[in-house]
């Protein structure tokens, strides 16, 4: 065995080395707090620390025998996305957030060198205003079960050593020396592992079905083009633990019998493309990745590829034809993938958490994975969880969490259009994104797994959660995720390139008072022949919002139809502007900007709307600087 694939070794001698630390600064530089400054906070960081004449170390040596006061680095996301910059201090248990370059130097002075803690920079829980020192001390994370997020958010991406000291490879190199590839697909079946992409399929029986397969050319595919609006799991498992997605496709290829694999990202991921181009330049120098690999005779070796940004390219065989060059479109099935894959050869794809979650089975045994989760859906989910909800951020939960539990305990509560806590503001909550449903106040006690919200309508998908409050319109958001699958149909089968289109248009005659009582029949038909009709998976769920918008909220469609009434007064066009005589001063400001001179009154007088000039174009209500211009 070579010296440089000793992974007990290099182990060894990174934990060791850590013991000569006496503080480790973690600096969250996930794409969402590197937007906010994240990485002026790292470099002010470093700086300030030489200036105290502290001793710092920024990428540990294994050549270190002296005791020094601080390792400062970056991290992959941390999760609490909306309190970043996050600076996480140990062995301390310190968390800051929000922090700004000016923070910096009291962070040395105070923490790092007087061991004082800044109460400023606590996070403080909304529900008690009680300053939280730590992640244990925040129901946002201790509410949590962080299994593949668990070092996405302290462990270093760019020191492949960090990762190994972790435990990181040794399932690859036990799989590879001590299983056979039935054993290995065996053992992932057991696990109870299933897609997190969102199909649920079982990962082991994909890998089973390919393995059966007779011919001397296999690949392994990473699926990271997340397209889903507001979804960044798998973007930030690139980003915060690259190499358990490499580990997790070296798995795979022995497996199956590949020897190659490729990582599709996204281009819109330049930094996520960055750590896992990275992470695969050091897994070859340390040879790891390459010929003979731990001296078991296996070879393999990784692609990293950016993907255009198509959001259909999700979709497996769309997915295959862009790496071949060709255009992305979907391919009727079967054959499937494992028969028929990339180049015409047998082909596994699994989305990043599914095969980051992969070398945790080898690692830890499958207990971990069958001790978490319900019956038939094992172990946990990552989410991502936005919208009216006072903790935004990303989120890892096991299989059978309640809904209530993720918005109210770990979300912190349902927010008001200020931001302001009010749970009875609760309407629904939009979970899977384009593909998936809308689960309102019935479902918040319903456990969440693969089939419970198979059975209503709904879907996991890749794991977008957003929460709406009561002041959200329905039909609106049926029409936002309808204009975003109809943007991004690849247009290969009619029913889903004019059926989307149509459905759109219906949605838009409903929100801008054109709907007649046809309207909704017709839209909810035409939902189901595009479900039933279109070619891919992506067609086939694309109705989904509109469909479960109709079964939860139809009294509110019918008041658009029937009322020409937006209940949550959100559709411009819907809206009678009224004018409040004890509110109005007279200034004339309203009638002097409507376009249609529809406002009519005397000055120092209450002004007042002509019925039937109206256009509702909203100008009156922007101008009036005494709020007595109100949306009826």
């Amino acid at each position: 065995m070579k010296k440089s694939l000793n992974l007990e070794n290099i182990q060894e001698s990174y934990l060791s080395t850590q013991k000569l630390v006496n503080r480790r600064i973690v600096v969250c530089a996930g794409t969402g707090c590197i937007a906010n400054g994240s990485e002026k906070v790292l470099n002010a960081l470093a700086e300030e620390i030489k200036i105290a004449g502290l001793e710092l170390a920024v990428k540990l040596e294994f050549e270190l025998e002296e005791r020094i006061d601080a390792h400062l680095t970056g991290s992959g996301c941390q999760g609490f996305c909306q309190m970043g910059p996050l600076v996480t201090i140990e062995p301390d248990n310190i968390l800051y957030n929000r922090v700004k370059v000016e923070d910096v130097k009291d962070i040395v002075e105070k923490t790092l060198i007087n061991g004082e803690v800044i109460e400023e920079l606590l996070y403080v829980n909304p529900s008690n205003s009680k300053k939280c020192k730590g992640t244990s001390e925040i129901p946002f994370y201790n509410r949590q079960k962080r299994v593949v997020l668990k070092n996405c958010g302290t462990l270093d991406p760019s020191d492949i050593n960090e990762y190994i000291a972790q435990g990181g490879y040794t399932g690859v190199k036990k799989s590879l020396l001590e299983m056979q590839p039935e054993e290995i697909c065996e053992e992932v079946k057991l696990s109870g592992l299933r897609g997190r992409g969102g199909g649920g399929f079982s990962t082991g029986l994909k890998w089973e079905f390919t393995l059966n397969e007779s011919n001397e050319k296999k690949y392994v595919i990473c699926n990271g083009d997340e397209g889903d609006p507001g979804a960044f799991m798998d973007r930030s498992i690139m980003e915060g633990n690259p190499h358990s997605v490499i580990e997790g496709m070296m798995i795979c290829g022995k497996a199956i019998g590949a020897d190659e694999g490729y990582v599709y990202v996204r281009m819109e991921y330049p930094l996520a493309v960055k750590r896992i181009k990275a992470a695969v330049n050091q897994a070859k120098e340390l040879g790891i990745l390459g010929e003979d690999i731990f001296g078991s005779g296996f070879n393999f070796r990784i692609h990293v590829m950016e993907g255009a940004g198509a959001f259909v390219c999700g979709e497996e065989t769309a997915l295959m034809a862009s790496i071949q060059g060709e255009r992305g479109m979907p391919n009727p099935k079967p054959p499937f993938p494992a028969q028929k894959g990339l180049w015409n050869k047998p082909t596994v794809i699994n989305n990043v958490e599914t095969l980051s979650t992969v070398p945790l089975i080898f690692k830890d045994g499958i207990d971990s994975m069958t001790s978490l989760g319900t019956n038939k859906s094992r172990g946990t989910k990552t989410f991502a969880l936005t919208g009216h909800v006072a903790n935004t951020g990303l989120i890892e939960v096991p299989f059978g969490t309640t809904l209530r539990e993720i918005v109210f305990e770990i979300g912190g509560g349902v927010t008001d259009d200020e931001g302001n806590i009010d749970n009875s503001l609760f309407k629904s909550v939009q979970i899977g994104g384009p593909s998936g449903g809308c689960l309102t106040e019935e479902h918040l006690d319903m456990p969440l797994d693969f089939d419970s919200l198979t059975s209503i309508g709904a879907m996991i998908g890749s794991g977008g959660l957003v929460v709406m409050n009561q002041n959200t319109c329905m039909v609106k958001i049926a029409k936002f995720f309808m204009e975003f699958t109809q943007n991004e149909s690849c247009g290969k089968c009619i029913l889903c390139r004019e059926g989307t289109k149509q459905m759109l248009k219906l949605l838009d005659d409903i929100t801008t008072g054109e709907a007649t009582e046809d309207t909704i029949p017709v839209l909810e038909d035409l939902a189901y022949a595009v479900k039933k009709g279109s070619l891919c998976g992506l067609g086939k769920t694309a109705p989904n919002p509109v469909l479960s918008t109709l079964t939860q909220f139809r009294e509110e469609y019918y008041a658009h139809v029937n009322q020409q009434r937006c209940p949550t007064k959100s559709c411009k066009d819907l809206m009678v502007p009224e004018i409040n005589h004890e509110l109005c001063k007279g200034c004339g400001l309203c009638a002097r900007k409507c376009p249609v001179d529809g406002i009519e009154g005397e000055k120092k007088k209450p002004y007042t709307i002509i019925e039937g000039k109206c256009i509702k174009c909203g100008a009156c209500i922007e101008v009036c600087k005494f709020n007595a211009v109100v949306g009826g």
